[in-house]
Formats: C-alpha cells, structure tokens, sequence
C-alpha cells in the first residue's frame, strides 16, 4: 500500500530527478559472508562526486554549511510533525531515501528526544523500513544539524533483519540484549515500532528504548556541551540497535549506520576486496568500541 506521505516523496523524487536536483547513486555490488551473516559490500560511484563537492567552500563539512536548516525546495517533500522536516536525500542510496530534519539547528551529537522518534515513528508505522542516525562526524555524519535518516524495505536495502533473526523472538517490549556474533560493544532494545502501532505508543517505545541502551551502554552527556559521544542508532524490525563508535574510517573506508545494517559503501572498486580481506565483522569492531 502505498500512503500519502510516500506519494508525495515520488512525486517530490521524480520532479527531482527530472531537474537533476536528485543524483540517484549509481552502484556495483558484491556479496560477503562473516560469521553466517551476510553483507553487501557496493562500490557507489556517486560517492566520489560527493566528496568532491564537500571539499569545496560550502560543502557538507564545512562548519558553515547546512543543507537542513533551509533545504533545497526541490528536495523538500513537507513538515513532518511540528518539529520536523522530510527532506531527499541528494545523494540516496536506493528510492525514497528520506533526511527527517530538525526545522531548527540542534547538534547531530545532543540527544536524541520524544520529538525525534516522533517523527521517525509517523514514517515507520505506516510504512516499516528502517531508521537510523549517524551520531557525529566519527560515526559517519556529513553535518551537524539533526537528523535522522529512513530507507524502505526492500530487497538488498540495509535492514537490520539479519541480525535480528538471531535475537530471542518473544523478547519483552524494553529488554535489552546482546547479539552473539557481534564482536564490538553494542545493545539490541525490543521495541513496539512497527506498522499499524499508534505513533505515539511507538514515539514512546522508541524514546524510552533510546535511554535504556544510553544507559546500558554507559554513553551519557556531557555535562558542558551537552553532548553524547559518537554513536550509531538503527530501528527496524522490532528492535532498536545503539553502537558507541571510536573513529570514522577503517583504512580510507568511511563507515555509518547502514554498515551495521549489512551494507558497507566504498569509493573505489578496489575497497571491495579490502573489506572481503579484513572480513565486515573485523572493519565494524575495529572502529566501534
């Protein structure tokens, strides 16, 4: 079934495309197993334009730079409850790629709130999918205004179905647990986020999912800034997912949320062999915590 809010997104897209405002990434992919679990390594080559547009004056890493806080009336699909914007993604990674921003600036890094999941609950529980959110520019943020990001499911998306399959399937709403496979410091939290749920139950599920994992994970604000360190946050399939993060790249291979999702993006074709070498599992814990 196909709902309002997707309506308006391909109509929004396909004017986009149409006007060259969206560059749809163009990708060669390869299939890698580690551990029983499969990932998808892509070489996309969309990202090497992209790269080279955030070195420039303006660009996605230039401090001064934010596409979010007036975004680009050609990627701009609507509010998306009172704090929050559905935006293109310039640059997706499949259709209906969506940025879910804060209409106004808050730090990528400050906490995520009730508001927050809110809006990524308007889009989950009509339309399932997956959520996530790079936590700072070492967990693979471009920029610092807030956002959350939103992929469908659909066939070689990153989902976080793989890994859930191997979590306990009658596991209470708000309990937490560990996946036996994943070699770096993480928290799975049960969630009540799925199509059908009333949007403020799920807003709520999520929220409180959020502060428990902060909480297992001993990840908590800093008492000057604010701010949490980096982290990445995955919701789909029942279950929400928080990873603390060290560091951005392994070797030149900038990893994000998606990567834990079983999709790992490279800028060159030759990467691909570079993570089948160091196997996913070892690229993810070595530059997570």
């Amino acid at each position: 079934m196909t709902t309002e809010l997707m309506r308006a997104v391909d109509e929004r897209s396909a004017a986009a495309k149409a006007s060259g405002a969206l560059r749809p990434m163009q990708t060669e992919q390869a299939e890698v197993f580690d551990a029983g679990l499969r990932f998808i390594v892509r070489w996309a080559s969309t990202l090497a334009g992209k790269d080279a547009t955030s070195l420039m004056p303006g660009g996605p890493r230039d401090p001064n730079f934010n596409p979010f806080l007036n975004p680009e009336p050609a990627l701009t699909v609507g509010p998306l409850g009172e704090q929050h914007t559905a935006i293109l993604n310039k640059f997706p990674i499949c259709d209906r790629h969506l940025v879910i921003a804060r209409r106004e600036f808050a730090e990528q890094l400050s906490p995520l709130d009730l508001a927050d999941f809110g809006s990524l609950a308007l889009v989950l529980c009509e339309s399932g999918g997956l959520g996530f959110y790079n936590g700072g520019a070492a967990a693979g943020a471009s920029q610092r205004h807030k956002h959350v990001q939103w992929l469908p499911e659909a066939p070689d998306n990153p989902s976080l179905a793989t890994l859930t399959a191997g979590l306990p399937p009658d596991a209470p709403e708000l309990s937490s647990v560990t996946h036996p496979r994943l070699p770096m410091k993480h928290c799975f939290v049960r969630v009540d986020a799925s199509i059908g749920t009333p949007v403020g139950q799920a807003a709520r599920s999520l929220h409180r999912a959020f502060e428990l994992a902060c909480m297992e994970l001993e990840m908590s604000a800093d008492d000057d800034s604010g701010l949490l360190p980096p982290f990445n946050l995955l919701v789909g399939s029942g279950w929400l997912l928080v990873v603390p993060r060290s560091r951005e790249h392994f070797g030149e291979v900038s990893i994000n949320a998606l990567s834990y999702g079983g999709a790992i993006y490279v800028r060159q074709p030759a990467q691909i062999e570079t993570i089948r070498r160091a196997g996913p599992l070892q690229v993810l814990r070595e530059v997570a915590c």
